[in-house]
């Protein structure tokens, strides 16, 4: 068997890597080759041996450059270190200096950094210094009012340094805002009044800035009061002539037209009046609450009311003069009236507005009030003595009289426009009982006086259709309801009359008039009432044939005063009534007849009917 030799692993490589380097240049196999193979294998480990040495001197030569580099090097750094040493020693001195310095600058600049937040804080800038000082003609801007802002946080701030241990620098700083304060209020307050100057026109326009300055000047109690007082003056001038414009010019272009124009019409030409001013009054007041809206003290409504009371007071006079022109002329009771209820309205509208601080304006609408109330009762009450100087005689169908109509017209015109006016309430209430006592009291008067010569049925026709009239007249208005209860009464009581008249009449004329009257006064001690004159057995049935001719017509025996009454109602009330008195009559008639005790032989044939069967036939 061939024999086999193992080669350890390590020896196998580097076998490996000597056949790997042989193969590079052993690229023949041959006899030739193989004999040179080991003096080839010599001479390239010696050419391999003769390259590295090559190499390797110049590696030499490197390392000797790079160590007389290092060597040079070396000497460098001792020679500056040397040098480094000495530099030290001479400049330790300026170290210290430089250290020091570096801490000084340190606190230096924290200095200065403390220093302008103090300034930034304390001091103005020199643009808002200008700013406050500014010229006389200089315009004031927002602007203005930021560096007054910060005039006033400054002079509070520095309250914290008088607190401290700088209180000489918090009391310089506050004086110099203090006198920079005053200054910037002083010329504040020199544009403000200019601008209220300006405003005299009828319709002004109230800038912001304009506000911002009243809202400033509230600090300042006293240039605040000056400031409202100019515009209130302004504002003055400029109502009045806008009244007087209204009045002769009129509007632009000559609309609206002049209000004189309608002098003509006296109730237009107050309510025009009157109207104008109502809305220049509320302007007025819209103007003041534009310019004070930033105000925020107290009492801002009762400075915008005193203001408006001062601007309004100027029209007084032309207002009073004019009003008092159309009152004293008397354009009757029912304009007296009207203009009185407008007066009274415009004065309760115009105090809602600016309420009682415009004393002079309400004072001057009151008087007129008052003085066009006075000359309308009186002359109501002229009209009603009138009527007691001169009483007119019933008219011959008993119905109301002229005077009366006229009157009544007169009446009602008042209530329809008392009825129609815008007053409150309880003052209409009161102007009512009042005229109603000033027309009706004389009325009732006359028709008494008018009534007295006539006869009974004659005077109760005619008071019932006189105070038919004034009922119906009265029954349209509201507050009437104590007066319509009061002549209801009176109508009663004359009716009353009427029925009892009726009656009368009926019985009169039917033939049982006496008998009935003797049927009334008899009494038992007289005896038997057939024993009485007229009032045997004939002699009712004689009465009892003309009665029932009167029972198959009723209506034949009407007095003729029914058909002069005004009202169908109060005719057939007076028909029913007083029929009812008739059965009544006949029903004590019938008993009496019926009584055994007067002695009446066969009464069934005397009074054939019974008191149903007559009210039956009556009803």
């Amino acid at each position: 068997m061939p024999r086999t030799c193992s080669i350890p692993s390590n020896r196998r490589e580097e076998m490996l890597e000597a056949l790997k380097a042989l193969s590079t240049f052993f690229v023949e196999n041959s006899l030739r080759t193989r004999r040179n193979l080991r003096g080839d294998i010599e001479r390239r480990s010696l050419a391999i041996n003769e390259e590295f040495v090559h190499i390797f001197k110049q590696v030499k030569e490197e390392l000797e450059s790079i160590n007389e580099d290092v060597q040079a090097m070396s000497s460098c750094c001792e020679d500056m270190s040397s040098r480094l040493k000495a530099a030290k020693e001479q400049t330790q001195d300026l170290i210290v200096k430089t250290t020091k310095l570096q801490a000084e600058n340190q606190r230096l600049e924290m200095k200065a950094q403390v220093a302008d937040t103090f300034i930034a804080k304390f001091q103005l800038t020199p643009d808002e210094m200008n700013l406050l000082r500014g010229t006389k003609d200089e315009p004031i801007t927002e602007d203005f009012f930021k560096a007054l802002g910060r005039v006033k946080q400054i002079h509070d701030d520095v309250k914290i340094l008088l607190r401290t241990n700088q209180q000489r620098a918090g009391l310089e700083i506050m004086e110099q805002m203090a006198l920079l304060q005053e200054t910037s209020y002083e010329r504040l307050y020199r544009w403000t009044q200019n601008e209220c100057r300006t405003l005299t026109q009828e319709s002004c326009d109230i800038s912001p800035v304009l506000a911002q300055a009243m809202e400033a000047l509230q600090d300042r109690p006293v240039l605040y009061k000056y400031t409202l007082d100019e515009f209130g003056t302004a504002r003055r001038s400029a109502v009045v002539r806008g009244f007087i414009d209204a009045l002769t010019r009129g509007g632009l272009g000559g609309t609206p037209r002049p209000i004189e124009m309608h002098s003509h019409d006296p109730l237009r030409y107050v309510g025009d009046m009157l109207a104008w001013l109502h809305q220049a009054t509320a302007s007025e007041k819209e103007h003041l609450e534009a310019m004070l809206k930033l105000v925020t003290i107290q009492g801002v409504e009762e400075n915008i009311q005193e203001v408006v009371g001062h601007i309004t007071e100027g029209v007084c006079r032309p207002l009073k003069v004019r009003i008092e022109q159309v009152i004293v002329a008397e354009p009757g009771a029912v304009l007296l009236y009207k203009i009185s209820n407008l007066l009274k309205f415009y004065h309760h509208t115009i105090s809602g507005i600016v309420g009682n601080s415009a004393a002079t304006l309400l004072t001057t609408i009151e008087e007129m009030h008052l003085l066009s109330k006075k000359i309308f009762f009186n002359s109501l009450s002229l009209h009603a003595s009138k009527l007691m100087d001169k009483v007119e005689l019933p008219p011959p169908d008993l119905g109301p009289s002229s005077a009366l109509n006229q009157t009544l017209n007169l009446l009602r015109e008042v209530l329809a426009s008392h009825d129609s006016s815008v007053v409150p309430l309880d003052a209409r209430q009161a102007d009512f009982v009042q005229v109603l006592s000033c027309v009706l009291d004389p009325l009732l008067q006359m028709c008494t006086m008018s009534a007295s010569n006539l006869g009974t049925a004659d005077m109760a026709t005619f008071m019932v259709n006189s105070l038919y009239m004034m009922k119906t007249t009265l029954a349209l208005f509201e507050f009437t309801d104590k007066r319509l209860e009061m002549l209801q009464f009176q109508i009663e009581a004359h009716l009353d009359t009427l029925i009892n008249e009726q009656a009368s009449y009926v019985l009169t004329r039917a033939g049982l008039s006496y008998i009935y009257n003797s049927v009334q006064q008899h009494k038992p001690e007289q005896g038997p009432l057939s024993n009485l004159p007229s009032m045997d057995s004939v002699s009712l049935k004689v009465a009892m044939a003309q009665f029932d001719r009167y029972l198959s017509a009723p209506d034949s025996l009407l007095m003729s005063q029914l058909n002069f009454l005004l009202s169908a109602t109060v005719k057939e009330q007076i028909i029913k009534q007083s029929t009812e008195l008739v059965c009544r009559a006949y029903s004590e008639l019938y008993a009496a007849v019926m009584d055994p005790s007067n002695e009446y032989k066969d009464p069934e044939t005397i009074l054939h009917r019974s008191p149903h069967q007559v009210q039956a036939l009556l009803s």
